[in-house]
């Protein structure tokens, strides 16, 4: 995703001098072309995340589109009250970039596991969130986030994540890509969940069941629309996430279906349990660890539809 991204950012930066790219010293392998090509257009705030969001609100204050760049808890949370009062206080257009999303850096502990990161971002007024679930839509994302006018976040996986969209689907930040559609079972997916989605989905189908894979890859604002006839027109609504069940795109979910008039389906949140990892392993093995790999998955969802109305298929 964060090639994807940064391609995109060299072709919008390429005919608008506007967009500028803040880094917290980090990217290297990645944001070599950007700063090469557009050194005017370029900055390396050093280790000091907090001072990258307020040269970023300072700018773009000034006239500019800035992306800030940084792993993802090091561009968030260090920087929790830059973002806050300095971006999105004042309606500035900064658009703050996480790589690593989840449990990407997985080996390097918690300390680089970015498992609240959209709960909070959420939470802030005025703020867009927007996590793509393969390098297309990270693409898409990159160009719309750049045409919106106000602070966006931009969470984006490490590397090798798979394609999902064999075509560019319509995208519009707050509204939601459906995948496959299905009147049985709905699943939600943000982030690098979608292409785990897309398996289990294709799985659940050649078991006779009608499937509706929904990339929701704007949480906020989210696309209450699709969710609530995903929750009147299928029989049970999952969603998943590689970020904690509590204030993520199930929180959000969850949020807006427990508004709906009686009757709807049930929903069923899966994603990182909220707690610190005591175990040190790769991204897969942490989100085996997590009941986030394929197999697991598909069987959470066997199971509870097995429960709830009788043999699957």
């Amino acid at each position: 995703m964060r090639t994807a991204f940064i391609q995109a950012l060299n072709e919008l930066a390429d005919n608008d001098d506007r967009v500028c790219l803040i880094v917290g010293d980090l990217g290297y392998s990645v944001i070599e072309d950007f700063a090469n090509r557009h050194p005017d257009q370029f900055v390396n705030a050093g280790v000091s995340e907090q001072n990258m969001i307020g040269l970023a609100a300072g700018m773009a204050l000034s006239g500019k589109i800035v992306f800030t760049y940084s792993i993802g808890n090091f561009g968030t949370l260090r920087c929790l009250e830059q973002i806050r009062n300095d971006v999105c206080y004042h309606r500035a257009n900064v658009k703050v970039v996480a790589v690593g999303g989840g449990l990407a850096y997985g080996n390097l502990g918690v300390t680089h596991h970015a498992s609240e990161d959209v709960a909070i971002m959420r939470a802030l007024p005025n703020m867009t969130v927007v996590a793509p679930g393969d390098p297309v839509e990270a693409r898409l994302a990159t160009r719309a986030v750049v045409a919106h006018d106000g602070p966006c976040y931009l969470r984006l996986g490490k590397a090798g994540e798979p394609v999902v969209h064999t075509k560019e689907p319509e995208f519009e930040l707050g509204r939601a890509v459906t995948v496959r559609d299905g009147s049985d079972v709905a699943l939600i997916a943000s982030g690098g969940m979608l292409a785990t989605s897309d398996k289990v989905a294709r799985s659940l189908a050649g078991q006779g069941l009608g499937v509706r894979l929904l990339s929701m890859h704007t949480v906020k604002p989210i696309d209450r629309e699709a969710i609530a006839r995903a929750a009147t027109e299928t029989r049970y609504v999952f969603t998943l996430e590689e970020h904690s069940v509590d204030g993520g795109l199930g929180g959000a979910v969850a949020e807006i279906m427990a508004e709906l008039e009686p009757g709807h389906a049930p929903l069923k949140r899966i994603g990182l349990r909220p707690e610190f990892n005591k175990t040190v392993g790769d991204q897969n093995y942490l989100k085996a660890l997590h009941g986030l790999d394929e197999e697991t998955v598909l069987k959470t969802i066997q199971q509870i539809i097995t429960r709830s109305y009788g043999r699957v298929g």
